[in-house]
């Protein structure tokens, strides 16, 4: 058997070519030919891989020369991410029906928890990820960044106040514990026409940089659920009311206990919540732990490490008293107090032993900078006459102090029906949860800064897709906690969320070229990657 070209060519002139699949036999002594099959219409490289058969030439029946690998895209981790959304209801949240913006709503979250970055780098990466491909766009076609992300953008921010209402019931219920927090976002440029950036007291500790002021709310495990923009010189307390009077008005909670930290929730702002019918959990400061001392409500002894000590307010029944105390806080803040001491006597010490005399007034400014830097000034005490300083420490001081180092209290106006002291406990601890939500937003895993926006709008709506892109990272670190308890801990921790994600980002899609026939083929998930696919509740990569 072989195969044999027969060329038409009448006057010397090649018309055609007819490829035929031919055998040779004898008869009557005689040896013969005869045509088995016309492979004339098939594709060269079909007829190419024939000859091979029949000849034998190669035990491989592809040439390896003509196979390559053309184009390589990114598929596991943006599947991953965009399956979670879906499975989380949240695409229908945004809107019910499956249109092309809701989509791009759908790439962006998934492309923050990716990939971060800008709206236009997230179009520019099309050829590189499959993400757009999985939200409904041509394989190949770059989005339009205004049609596809701006516009988009704007239409999600119309329906923020709809997306939030349908997150607060989802997750929260008449009389549940909430916990809100207040950060802020610095920015670099100009903003001369914006009204939300400004200069304020920056939590970031970026001086001389304008920022935005985001309020976040979340249920008692982190869960974000309502995020406001507020202009960048706004006042954590001044924003209290507000969002009780929001969680009230809009979205219909009538019952709540509302937990926020020491400086937020001052007196007069539990004054105004408790108006509202919303019961309060916030910790005391400092001076008002010394106040209750002197009232004599408390004593240093009580406060304990093991257990819990609650107490009430004699001249306010109403109010509970948690005492708490923490070792490591303790150990914190003596090792932290001492240090600042040491620091402060030894420039004390450098003034003092200065040999030539100096006016009163300037020995007085440079002891007050010093004072105002390390922020111990109460345990000094120190005069300045005829040019010279003397000073000496209050020991007295310092071991009155030192009897509250570690010590906390809460307080709370909810009945201990409702809740008892552990159960108080345990709430207020769980205001690091909003305080885990600000790291991951405001950090490498959900980069909320820099924000390219410089318009109002495009801020505010740039702040809730980031708030919504937590929401979903939130669901994903829920459904990786076995993996994550067993990752191990310092050097020796192997998972977290960006390993987890750099590894399903090698699940990729591969254009090859065989023979001349392009073949579009996904990579098998390793057994690792399974099984993070099974955590995550991805059942297949379609």
């Amino acid at each position: 058997m072989f195969v044999e070209e027969i060329k038409n060519s009448p006057k010397g002139k090649v018309k055609y070519i007819s490829t035929l699949i031919r055998e040779t036999y004898r008869h009557q002594g005689k040896v013969k030919h005869r045509t088995l099959a016309n492979i004339s219409k098939l594709p060269a490289h079909y007829i190419e891989q024939i000859k091979r058969i029949i000849s034998r030439e190669e035990i491989c029946l592809i040439d390896r020369e003509t196979i390559r690998s053309e184009e390589s895209r990114e598929y596991g981790a943006s599947y991953a991410v965009v399956e979670t959304i879906r499975n989380l209801g949240l695409d229908r949240i945004i809107y019910s029906r499956k249109e092309q913006w809701r989509e791009d709503v759908v790439a962006m979250i998934a492309g923050r928890v990716v990939y971060q970055g800008s709206k236009l780098s997230l179009a520019n990466l099309y050829k590189d990820t499959a993400l757009w491909q999985l939200c409904g766009h041509k394989t190949d076609s770059r989005p339009d960044v205004e049609k596809h992300c701006y516009d988009v953008l704007d239409r999600l921010l119309d329906s923020q106040s709809r997306i939030q209402k349908a997150l607060v019931e989802r997750h929260l219920t008449d009389g549940c514990l909430i916990l809100y927090d207040i950060t802020s976002c610095w920015f670099e440029g100009r903003y001369e026409e914006s009204e939300l950036v400004a200069f304020g007291r920056s939590r970031d500790m970026k001086r001389g940089h304008e920022q935005i002021a985001i309020g976040l709310l979340t249920d008692k495990a982190g869960r974000p659920v309502v995020v406001e923009v507020f202009k960048g010189n706004t006042s954590d307390q001044t924003t209290v009311l507000g969002q009780a009077r929001k969680l009230m008005e809009r979205y219909g909670i009538k019952e709540i206990i509302f937990a926020g930290d020491r400086g937020m929730l001052t007196p007069k702002r539990i004054i105004e919540v408790n108006e509202i019918g919303f019961k309060t959990l916030t910790a005391l400061t400092h001076p008002q732990i010394i106040e209750l001392l002197e009232r004599k409500v408390i004593q240093p002894g009580l406060f304990d490490i093991q257990n819990i000590v609650q107490l009430i307010d004699p001249d306010n029944p109403s109010v509970r008293y948690m005492l708490c105390k923490n070792p490591f806080t303790e150990q914190q803040e003596k090792e932290k107090r001492a240090g600042l001491i040491e620091r402060t006597v030894k420039e004390m010490e450098k003034i003092a032993g200065r040999k030539k005399k100096s006016p009163d007034n300037r020995l007085c400014a440079s002891v007050g900078k010093i004072l105002a830097r390390y922020k111990v000034g109460k345990f000094f005490q120190w005069e300045v006459k005829e040019g010279r300083l003397k000073f000496s420490l209050s020991q007295e001081k310092i071991q009155r102090e030192e009897q509250f180092d570690g010590c906390y209290i809460i307080r709370t106006d909810v009945e201990e029906k409702t809740m008892n002291a552990k159960e108080i406990v345990d709430g207020y601890r769980s205001l690091t949860g909003v305080e885990k939500a600000f790291r991951n937003l405001k950090t490498v895993s959900l980069e909320i800064r820099p924000v390219y926006h410089h318009l109002d709008e495009r801020i505010r709506a740039h702040v809730f897709l980031c708030m919504l892109a937590y929401y979903v990272q939130w669901h994903m670190c829920q459904k990786l906690l076995p993996l994550f308890e067993n990752a191990g801990k310092g050097k020796n921790r192997q998972w977290s969320l960006p390993i987890v994600l750099e590894r399903l980002k090698s699940i990729r899609i591969e254009k090859n070229i065989i023979e001349g026939v392009a073949l579009e083929i996904k990579t098998t998930p390793d057994k690792e990657q399974q099984y993070l696919l099974d955590l995550l509740g991805v059942k297949s990569l379609s």
